[in-house]
């Protein structure tokens, strides 16, 4: 039922209003309460409507119609149905004019658009009178509210359209100073000069002065080639050409990926392959770029799938990475069953290795499962997909995005808390108890159906004691205990300033030697059975028999793909380059 509250109606957080109008997304957040009539006269500022225009507002309901909003009530309604179905923001039509009757159309308008996927919008974050799109800086550019370098892969920052300023994305919401149309952008022209000029002087300054910064990374200004025949841009001339496909490997709900030999040399890599039109919002884009920001840096660590390149086609992306031989944990549990304490102990060491590199770097991994751990030629572990991660998070930060997979989402996810890097301990104490006990710490077993649910899982995982097994050691036992730990200010690895360090003296990791396995200078309890070229053996033949082939372009599917999103996607590691031209 609508509210009784009349003029407005209480939130308990600001909402998020998306205001579809001339091909344009017009986003804002308005505070903890609104009424019908401030609603309109915020839609006109955005639209740079006269307050005195008629206009029309529609929402798109859960069946995909389009609901007229004109009184204060049905702004209740539509709110209300929001809260309901969990939607991230209010998503509004605004049309310029009033339907001739009651129930008819607005002049123009096209029921064409409330179709999803049916044309592709500009995004527009307003603040302040600022209109921020999401852009990519080909040349170094620094935040107007923080006055730090923006920098990384994709549409790093926001870039206002009318005064030029330049944010972070993080930056957007904090910007103080309302929008001055004259504002010039903060851009360094000199590509080729680390530290930003101390002298110059501008009036996106007046928010915070710059810093000067020392960055010896500058895969970041690698530009790409235009390809003159289809604009689309390739790195150096890498494309799909340059490449045998061998097999399917393995699939997602996103991605393929595929066994291929680059032809110039005969190296072997996995392709990962995602199709564009599967990427439908700023989120979807983000996701890509992390995951791809993600692979370059874990380049340069021993337990992490690395990058080798990346390129694209008008209709796919595709992210070349190492190709790792021995198969996934996963596919060994299944059949050994459960594992010596001895073994889990080498593979959850080499885990923490890899997890303490991806923190010490601002990421939290959040999706380590046993499908995610993947062996090398020699037994070394190696952590693969990075498309839950979550990037820039410093000491003490955190996040709330509900994520990852059920069985080893951390309890504090499930009471809808702020989390920071809490959340692999949590996922890896899960996984060494599915290695040594064969099982998983949340197994129900039961012929009620209620209880085979997810949301029955999570209530176990939030309310149910663990208990380890008998056949357990008491130093394993003592170690699981401490990364299933239900409060994460007490779990093995969260504290502050000595998680790290209490992970590598606890009693079970003792006989580690952490140096020389970081040097992966310890030999490995088991070593992958590998008969062929490739290891094929190692990979689910549910993946492997299928045929290797990208289905064909559809011309109706890439029209309404928008490429500029994808601007800059191309890549080539420059270390493996070099590695690879002494072959």
């Amino acid at each position: 039922m609508p509210s009784k509250m009349g003029s407005k109606m209480d939130l308990s957080k600001d909402i998020k209003i998306k205001a579809h109008y001339k091909g344009d997304i017009l986003i804002t957040r308005l505070g903890s309460y609104l009424n019908y009539e401030q609603l309109c006269d915020e839609v006109r500022e955005m639209c740079y409507l006269n307050q005195r225009q008629p206009i029309t507002l529609k929402w798109i309901d859960d069946e995909g119609d389009p609901c007229t909003i004109s009184s204060q009530m049905e702004l209740e309604e539509a709110f209300r149905l929001y809260s309901i179905y969990k939607e991230e923001g209010l998503s509004i039509h605004v049309f310029p004019s009033i339907p001739e009757k009651p129930g008819m159309p607005c002049p123009g308008e096209d029921k064409s658009i409330y179709r999803r996927g049916a044309r592709r919008w500009r995004k527009l974050y307003r603040v302040n009178g600022h209109l921020f799109q999401a852009k990519r800086f080909n040349r170094k550019a620094y935040c107007g509210q923080c006055s730090e370098r923006i920098w990384g892969l994709g549409r790093q920052g926001y870039k206002c359209i009318n005064c030029k300023l330049l944010v972070h994305k993080r930056c957007h919401i904090l910007v103080p100073l309302t929008c001055k149309k004259h504002m010039e952008p903060q851009v360094d022209d000199k590509s080729d000069e680390v530290d930003p000029p101390s002298e110059e002087i501008d009036e996106i300054s007046i928010i915070a002065p710059r810093k000067h910064e020392n960055r010896k990374d500058g895969s970041e200004d690698l530009k790409p080639v235009i390809d003159g025949m289809d604009g689309i841009k390739i790195s150096q001339g890498l494309g799909l050409q340059d490449f045998e496909l061998i097999r399917v490997i393995g699939r997602g709900s996103y991605a393929k990926v595929l066994l291929v030999r680059l032809k110039k040399n005969d190296q072997t890599y996995a392709m990962k392959v995602v199709k564009k039109e599967l990427v439908h919002d700023d989120e979807d884009i983000d996701w890509v770029q992390t995951e791809k920001h993600v692979f370059e840096q874990a380049s340069s660590n021993p337990f992490l799938v690395g990058l080798h390149s990346c390129f694209q086609t008008p209709s796919r992306l595709f992210l070349v990475i190492e190709y790792v031989n021995g198969g996934d944990l996963m596919f060994h549990m299944q059949r050994q069953r459960k594992l010596p304490e001895e073994h889990a102990r080498f593979y959850a060491a080499e885990i923490c290795i890899a997890l303490n590199f991806l923190h010490e770097r601002g990421i939290i991994y959040r999706d380590l499962k046993l499908d995610n751990v993947l062996l090398d030629a020699d037994g070394h572990i190696k952590l693969t997909d990075y498309g839950m991660c979550k990037e820039g998070l410093g000491p003490g930060d955190t996040t709330s995005t509900f994520c990852g997979t059920p069985n080893y989402i951390a309890p504090e996810i499930l009471r809808g808390e702020e989390y920071g890097f809490s959340v692999d301990w949590w996922a890896l104490g899960v996984l060494m108890f599915e290695m040594m006990a064969g099982r998983s710490p949340f197994d129900i077993i039961t012929d009620n159906p209620d209880m085979n649910t997810e949301d029955y899982l999570f209530q176990v995982i939030l309310e149910k004691p663990i208990r380890i097994p008998r056949f357990l050691s008491v130093k394993a036992s003592h170690v699981l205990k401490g990364f299933l730990n239900k409060d994460p200010k007490e779990r093995l690895g969260c504290q502050l300033q000595t998680g790290f360090s209490d992970i590598k003296s606890h009693t079970f990791f003792r006989s580690i030697d952490w140096d020389m396995l970081e040097k992966k200078q310890v030999v490995p309890p088991f070593k992958p059975q590998i008969t062929d070229d490739y290891g094929l053996e190692n990979f689910d033949t549910q993946f492997t028999s299928e045929p290797v082939q990208l289905t064909p372009d559809d011309e109706e599917t890439i029209k309404r793909i928008d490429q500029s999103e994808f601007e800059g996607f191309e890549y080539i590691n420059p270390l493996l380059i070099s590695s690879e031209e002494t072959v």
